[in-house]
C-alpha cells in the first residue's frame, strides 16, 4: 500500500510540474525532492522517464473523464447548459493557476507529438475520448431542440475541442480569459444558435 500511494504522490507531483514546466524540462529529481522520496528510487516506481510520462497521462485523463462525465451527465442542466458547464470549469482552471497552465494533455501535445509516437498515440487517445462527450452531449442538444439537426456532431465536437485547446494556449500567453470567452461566445451566437444557418 505504500509502495502505491509513493507512486501515486509522486505522478501527481510530476503532473503538476509537468504543467508548469514541460516534460522535457523536468527532471527526475525535482520531482523525487518535491515527493520527499529518496533519490535513486525512481526505477522501483518506473522502467523509465517515458513509462512515468505515460503514467502521468493515463491518471490526468482518468481524473478528467470522471469530472467531465460529472458534467457532460449532470440531469438538472439542459445539454448546452452542460456544454456552457463545460467552458465555466475551463476558466476557473485557468484562473486558478494565474494562467500559467492551461490543458496539460494539450501542453504534452504539443511538446511531444511529433518527438515520440508513443506520446502522440496516447494523447490522441485522450482527446479521441474527450470528443465522444462533447459528441454525445451535442446528439442530446440535437434532440431537445436546441440546436440545428443538420450540425454534423462529430465534425462540430472536434472543432470544439480543438478550438477550446487553441483558446486555452492564448488565454496563458495573454495572460487573460478573454481567448477563452471570445470562443465561447463565437460558438454559442454563431455556430450553435438556431437563428443562423449552421456553418458545419
Amino acid at each position: 500500500m505504500k509502495t502505491q500511494a509513493t507512486r501515486d504522490k509522486l505522478i501527481q507531483i510530476g503532473a503538476e510540474l509537468i504543467a508548469e514546466q514541460g516534460f522535457n524540462a523536468t527532471g527526475i529529481n525535482a520531482v523525487l525532492s518535491r515527493a520527499g522520496v529518496p533519490k535513486g528510487s525512481f526505477y522501483h516506481y518506473f522502467s523509465s522517464k517515458e513509462a512515468f510520462g505515460l503514467a502521468v497521462i493515463d491518471a490526468f485523463a482518468e481524473q478528467y473523464d470522471a469530472r467531465l462525465a460529472a458534467i457532460f451527465q449532470d440531469p438538472e442542466l439542459t445539454p448546452l447548459g452542460r456544454l456552457r458547464r463545460y467552458f465555466d470549469a475551463g476558466r476557473a482552471d485557468m484562473l486558478s493557476c494565474d494562467h500559467a497552465r492551461g490543458c496539460l494533455i494539450g501542453n504534452l501535445g504539443q511538446e511531444l507529438s511529433s518527438r515520440s509516437e508513443v506520446f502522440r498515440a496516447r494523447l490522441d487517445q485522450v482527446f479521441r475520448r474527450w470528443e465522444r462527450h462533447l459528441v454525445a452531449c451535442l446528439e442530446e442538444a440535437i434532440a431537445a431542440g436546441e440546436v440545428s439537426e443538420d450540425l454534423d456532431v462529430e465534425v462540430l465536437a472536434g472543432f470544439i475541442l480543438a478550438g477550446w485547446q487553441g483558446a486555452m494556449l492564448r488565454a496563458k500567453t495573454a495572460k487573460s480569459l478573454v481567448p477563452m470567452e471570445s470562443f465561447e461566445q463565437v460558438l454559442f451566437r454563431h455556430v450553435l444558435s438556431r437563428e443562423v444557418p449552421a456553418v458545419i
